[in-house]
């Protein structure tokens, strides 16, 4: 199979790329494309241009695209409203339409933080209240996409994993900050329910293969506090977890408001795909066993 996947120098288009190049053929889309020692190909492309998308489809022909692309910076997109409009709900609408046009499977990417997290334990079923700008375009991109093409997919996640720039994952702040001997602080009352961006390339493989359509959730099936996230980190990495203050979101003058109980069901995709999802607890392994293999210097590395 042949996928084309956007934003493919991110957190999480990088390691669905580098995990999905030995079985299909991929090619990368990204304003800023990676350079240096890519096992796949590389485009570099703004997807906001006029034109661009209908374009980039036609010279690639893929067989399935999967849309990371996003402006997923919360508290820029509360200063930056309409450029975070454009990118999170006007460009997953074009690539619908375009993946629609040409016969092209499309996974979207959304995000849990369309639940305004009141409740927790939230199925596709139940409405969406977002709280900040990001999640609010992102809901409006969930309905640009399935407006133009109504057989798409949409998942909507929590991610965490090691980057090529080393600053785009909670789990990095974490783990960075505690190898400098950093103080550090954890909210306690943010629960969320995150996956290991390696862990997702299988999914999405196996949503491809069978054909799915529709919404779902893609998170781990259990949930913890970001603290809780934070001192786990600490212990798998040998650090003092007494380093990270247990605080509340309430003590922080946060521009954009979050989300407290992100429990997100994921029954309904667990029971599509015939097997469980992969957990937090799963993730936190995986992401430590990378650090071993030197998964973080091999992303370096692509900077050039």
């Amino acid at each position: 199979m042949k996928i084309l996947i956007t934003g493919s120098s991110g957190l999480l288009g990088l390691n669905l790329a580098l995990e999905l190049a030995p079985d299909h053929t991929v090619v990368g889309a990204d304003r800023n494309p990676l350079t240096s020692q890519l096992p796949f190909e590389a485009v570099g492309v703004d997807l906001l241009d006029p034109g661009v998308v209908a374009a980039l489809l036609e010279d690639v022909q893929p067989d399935a695209v999967i849309h990371c692309a996003a402006m997923a910076d919360v508290d820029a997109c509360e200063s930056e409203p309409q450029a975070a409009r454009r990118m999170n709900a006007w460009l997953p609408g074009e690539i619908a339409a375009q993946c629609a046009r040409y016969g092209i499977q499309l996974v979207h990417i959304s995000t849990d933080a369309v639940f305004d997290g009141q409740s927790g334990g939230y199925t596709e079923e139940d409405p969406p209240n977002p709280l900040s700008e990001y999640a609010r375009t992102k809901l409006d991109g969930e309905e640009a996409v399935f407006s133009a093409m109504p057989e798409a997919v949409v998942t909507r996640i929590n991610i965490f994993g090691w980057s090529a720039t080393a600053n785009r994952s909670l789990a990095e702040f974490f783990y960075y900050n505690l190898a400098a001997g950093k103080p550090l602080k954890g909210f306690t009352d943010v629960i969320f329910c995150p996956l290991l961006v390696n862990h997702l390339a299988a999914v999405f493989a196996l949503i491809l293969e069978k054909k799915l359509s529709g919404l779902y959730h893609l998170v781990s099936p259990v949930g913890l506090s970001k603290y809780q996230f934070g001192v786990r980190i600490a212990e798998l990495f040998g650090f003092d977890p007494t380093g990270i203050e247990p605080v509340k979101v309430a003590d922080f003058g946060l521009k954009a408001a979050r989300s407290l109980r992100l429990t997100l069901d994921t029954s309904k995709l667990s029971q599509a795909l015939g097997r469980p999802l992969p957990d937090v607890f799963d993730g936190l392994e995986r992401f430590y066993q990378l650090h071993q293999q030197g998964h973080q210097e091999k992303l370096k590395a692509m900077l050039g």
